[in-house]
């Protein structure tokens, strides 16, 4: 799964959770144990300089700048459908250079909602494959909540629904991007 493009991305300390549609969370990772410069025994870094650092006493996991080009981690438990991710996610941008970020469910190949400010856009992909795209702003150096939910709807019809908004303002009650999917998502770790 690749999750950035180029400038820092900073996670916040209760990034990820990974939720059923039930009341518990299913996973939720708390990076306070784990060591500066480390990463959360339970994830798994596909590619990238991922660490926990530490700034005002918060702890964070960054993903440096440079080099430029795309990273991933995975973490949490494997699902099909049924489940939503959530994080929290601040980016800079360098120049006119922006970072690509997102978040994403059912594996490598599973889907993907992605923020891409240089195109003004937010995209929802199945594995590198661009399946929705709506129109999104993001200016920089703030912090976006992301939201990414797999729902099944009747026997062979599941939608995949993703939320975009700023940290500090209300959650959006719809969805900001969705996709009716026919073919059963196939089971893999979030990321």
């Amino acid at each position: 799964m690749k999750v950035c493009k180029l400038i820092p991305l900073f996670f916040a300390v209760t990034i990820f959770t990974l939720e059923t549609h039930a009341a518990d969370p299913l996973y939720h990772a708390n990076i306070d144990n784990t060591e500066v410069g480390e990463v959360p025994d339970d994830f798994l870094v596909l590619d990238g300089d991922f660490s926990v650092k530490k700034e005002n006493g918060n702890k964070f996991i960054e993903l440096p700048g440079s080099p430029l080009d795309s990273f991933g981690i995975m973490f949490g438990p494997s699902a099909s459908h049924g489940n939503e991710i959530r994080t929290r996610i601040y980016g800079t941008k360098k120049g006119r250079r922006y970072p690509v970020f997102g978040i994403a469910l059912n594996g490598v190949s599973g889907y993907r909602l992605q923020v891409a400010p240089a195109k003004r856009s937010i995209e929802l992909l199945k594995g590198n494959n661009l399946i929705a795209e709506t129109a999104f702003r993001w200016a920089g150096a703030s912090w976006l909540q992301l939201s990414l939910c797999i729902t099944k709807n009747k026997e062979s019809e599941w939608t995949i629904t993703g939320k975009v908004w700023e940290d500090g303002k209300k959650e959006p009650t719809k969805p900001t991007i969705s996709y009716k999917e026919i073919k059963e998502p196939r089971k893999g770790r979030p990321s």
